[in-house]
């Protein structure tokens, strides 16, 4: 081993001694923020955690959120007043749930963004502009949160400043006929002005009485992937590089710093006369973050980051977004093959005219949301409810995943149904 190498050894071992051993006691939620475009979503998470998720350029540029974005919160109790501040009027506070927040593009062009968020919440905060009342990514992405299972939901009517008092009571109207019959038939519905930050405690409230799910922290961990990192900065020195990140969440299981991890569907490798095929990759745990702590061992729960051994090159530019991992050894092999139980929706939402779904056909291409990967793939044998799919891009098949269902439509990807791994 070289000089040069033994140096950088040190310095992650060293890196690794100092991580702080403290875990977090407080019941933890995972809550996405959907919506349609421009109703005010981003600006509200700014709002109740004092963070501004559109981080990148071109989300900047355009003024919408294209990838996902994370931010996290601790809510504590005073007396009555549910707030972020561990101190209000000179008392202490009292903690009593850490929540970590995705906030999922509106725009119809990013619905398979929006089903990748959908995988890894427990619960989601519906976003409805009581200027604009209910809109086609409104019913898109609340029949998204249907096909992923998702139950708990909590509605913010949002921009209340911009109507009048019957105005706002007309649109919570048209908001719980939306509701009525649903699986969110009684979810509560805050009235909030994001922006002159009114009624945010009620949020704050409701999500303090979500229930916790419940994590199986014995099994053989899965950890999805939600984004991918370089996180170094351009001139940084070698011994401060760090390897490349991966975020998401740990659906069950525990993972520790110094694990060695596999990641499945990997890399894709391009071969001749153009065929791809996907290579494992394997890597080493070099620490763990959760909001800004760090942890030598992580259970599941909310959104955390790992770093880990990568050539940070391969997780530049959320390249392994989609990924699925584990202590090596314990993964399935990847398929290009999946059989799914399906169950379509009534009609497809999103288009401009509500459409009947029409029954699924032998050699129809789908698009398939499965965990955090996005797939296409070719129906090739149906027998009831149960539909046989051969993939473009393979994915790791757990027993019993959730999985949405999208068929091309006017051009874009419409959700027409939900289906079940078998």
């Amino acid at each position: 081993m070289t000089k040069e190498k033994e140096e950088i050894k040190k310095t992650k071992e060293t890196a690794k001694t100092n991580i702080s051993e403290s875990k977090t006691e407080l019941p933890e939620i995972n809550v996405g923020v959907v919506g349609h475009i421009d109703h005010g979503k981003t600006t509200l998470l700014s709002k109740l955690t004092g963070k501004f998720t559109d981080t990148h350029s071109e989300e900047l540029k355009r003024g919408i959120t294209i990838k996902l974005g994370y931010t996290e919160i601790t809510i504590y109790q005073c007396g009555s007043t549910f707030t972020t501040k561990s101190k209000l009027d000179g008392k202490e506070c009292v903690p009593i749930r850490y929540v970590s927040f995705i906030d999922a593009p509106g725009h119809e062009m990013l619905m398979a963004t929006m089903l990748s968020g959908a995988a890894i919440i427990d619960a989601a905060i519906l976003v409805v502009a009581a200027n604009e009342g209910i809109k086609p990514q409104t019913r898109e992405h609340f029949i998204a949160l249907q096909a992923k299972g998702i139950k708990n939901v909590i509605v913010v009517q949002n921009k209340i400043d911009l109507v009048n008092k019957e105005e706002a009571l007309k649109n919570y109207k048209e908001i719980k006929n939306f509701l009525k019959g649903t699986f969110a038939e009684n979810a509560p519905i805050i009235p909030v002005s994001a922006q002159q930050e009114i009624n945010l405690n009620k949020i704050f409230e409701e999500l303090t009485k979500i229930e916790i799910p419940h994590r199986d922290s014995n099994a053989e961990p899965v950890f999805m992937v939600a984004r991918s990192f370089d996180i170094n900065r351009p001139g940084t020195d070698v011994l401060g590089l760090h390897g490349g990140v991966l975020g998401g969440i740990l659906k069950k299981g525990k993972l520790h710093v110094g694990d060695e991890i596999e990641i499945k569907p990997g890399m894709n490798v391009k071969k001749p006369h153009g065929k791809i095929e996907y290579k494992t990759l394997t890597a080493k745990i070099l620490s763990m973050q959760k909001g800004n702590k760090t942890f030598n061992e992580i259970g599941p729960g909310v959104s955390l980051s790992i770093e880990t051994s990568l050539d940070p090159f391969l997780t530049k530019a959320d390249s392994l977004t989609g990924c699925m991992v584990s202590v090596k050894g314990k993964l399935p092999e990847i398929t290009y093959n999946l059989k799914l139980k399906s169950k379509l929706f009534g009609e497809t939402v999103g288009l401009k005219d509500s459409k009947k779904v029409e029954p699924i056909k032998t050699k129809e291409l789908l698009m398939l949301s499965v965990n955090t990967t996005t797939t296409v793939g070719v129906v090739e044998k149906i027998s009831g409810d149960d539909i046989e799919l051969n993939l473009n891009i393979p994915v790791v098949a757990l027993k019993g995943d959730k999985v949405g269902i999208a068929k091309n439509l006017e051009g874009h990807w419409r959700l027409i149904g939900r289906g079940e791994i078998v």
